[in-house]
C-alpha cells in the first residue's frame, strides 16, 4: 500500500515542490542524485572511479513529449560522453539511457536514431551504453531497438526486470556470447497479469533469471541491494565457474556504499548507477518506494515542511 502511495505521489507537482524546498528532503535528494549538471556528474564519477568502482550515468528525464525534447536529451548524452572521454573516465564509466527520453512513446524511429547517435559517441569515447527498462508496455519496443543497435554496437546492454512474468524467457533469449544483461527486480507499478506482486515471488523470479544468465554465455550484471540476493549471486558465480571479470554487481548511487566497497575489495566489478539532471523527482520517488526506511524519513521531512 505504501509503495502505491509513493508511486502515485511521483505524479504530483505539489509534492515535488515540497521535496525540492524542504531542508531535510533536499538531503535525501543529494543522497540518491549526483546533482543537476554535467559537472556534478563528472565530479561524482571521478570520486567513484578513484575508489575502484565503475559507473553507469543516467541523464534523468523520461517524460519526453516533443521531438525537440528528445533531441535535447540525445545531445546531452553525446556531450556527457565527450566530457567523460576528455576526463579520462572511460571505459570505467558508461551511460544508461531510457528510450522514452528519446521519444519512444510517440516516435520509435526517432528514439532509435537518438540511441544510435549515443552509441556512436560512446564507442568513440571508448565505452558503451545500456538501455534501461521501463514499464511493461515498452519492453517489446526496447528489445527490438536493442537488436538493431547490436548490429553495429554489440556491447549495448539490456535491462530485464525480474518482476515481469516474461523475463525468464527474455533471459534465455539474451544469454548469448557477448550479451550484457542487467537483471533488476523492477520499479514500476504493474498489473498482476504481467508482473509478480509479492516480494517472495519477485525474489524467486530473480534467482531463476540469475541462474539462466549465469549458466549462459553472456555477461550478467546483477542489480540488487538485497543481501540475500547478493550472496546468492556470489554463490552462483562460484557454481558456474565465473571469474570476477565475467559478471558484475550493480548498486544505486547512495545505496549501501559500504557493501559497494566490500564487493570491490573482494575483487568483483561493482558498477554504481549514478543519476543526475533537473528531472530527478520521478526517479527519486521510485527509489523511496523500493526502500521503506527511506520512505519513513521522507514522510517525516515533508510533514515538517507542511
Amino acid at each position: 500500500m505504501l509503495r502505491s502511495v509513493i508511486l502515485a505521489a511521483s505524479r504530483s507537482s505539489r509534492m515535488e515542490r515540497l521535496v525540492e524546498t524542504a531542508p531535510l528532503t533536499r538531503g535525501v535528494v543529494r543522497r540518491f542524485v549526483a546533482g543537476t549538471s554535467p559537472d556534478d556528474a563528472l565530479r561524482a564519477t571521478g570520486e567513484l572511479v578513484a575508489d575502484g568502482l565503475s559507473v553507469s550515468l543516467d541523464v534523468l528525464g523520461e517524460d519526453t513529449e516533443t521531438p525537440e525534447q528528445a533531441v535535447t536529451t540525445r545531445e546531452a548524452y553525446v556531450a556527457l560522453l565527450h566530457a567523460l572521454r576528455d576526463a579520462e573516465l572511460t571505459p570505467a564509466a558508461e551511460v544508461s539511457v531510457k528510450l522514452s527520453a528519446l521519444g519512444q512513446k510517440f516516435d520509435e524511429q526517432l528514439a532509435y536514431d537518438g540511441a544510435r547517435a549515443i552509441c556512436l559517441a560512446a564507442s568513440e569515447a571508448g565505452t558503451t551504453v545500456t538501455l534501461d527498462a521501463e514499464d511493461h508496455t515498452t519492453t517489446d519496443s526496447t528489445l527490438d531497438i536493442l537488436t538493431k543497435l547490436r548490429t553495429d554496437f554489440p556491447t549495448t546492454g539490456a535491462v530485464l526486470q525480474a518482476y515481469l512474468r516474461r523475463t525468464e524467457a527474455d533471459c534465455r533469449e539474451l544469454a548469448t556470447a557477448g550479451s550484457r544483461v542487467r537483471l533488476c527486480k523492477g520499479a514500476y507499478k504493474e498489473p498482476e497479469s504481467v508482473a509478480y506482486q509479492s516480494t517472495l515471488d519477485v525474489d524467486k523470479s530473480f534467482v531463476r533469471c540469475l541462474n539462466i544468465l549465469m549458466s549462459g554465455d553472456g555477461y550478467p550484471m546483477l542489480a540488487t541491494h538485497d543481501p540475500r540476493l547478493i550472496a546468492i549471486g556470489e554463490d552462483r558465480a562460484r557454481w558456474f565457474d565465473r571469474s570476477p571479470d565475467e559478471f558484475e554487481f550493480q548498486l544505486l548511487y547512495g545505496v549501501r556504499p559500504d557493501e559497494q566497497a566490500r564487493l570491490a575489495a573482494e575483487g568483483y566489478t561493482v558498477r554504481v548507477y549514478v543519476p543526475y539532471g533537473t528531472e530527478w523527482y520521478p526517479y527519486l520517488m521510485r527509489r523511496l518506494a523500493e526502500r521503506p526506511a527511506n520512505v519513513s524519513f521522507f514522510l517525516k521531512a515533508v510533514s515538517r515542511k507542511a
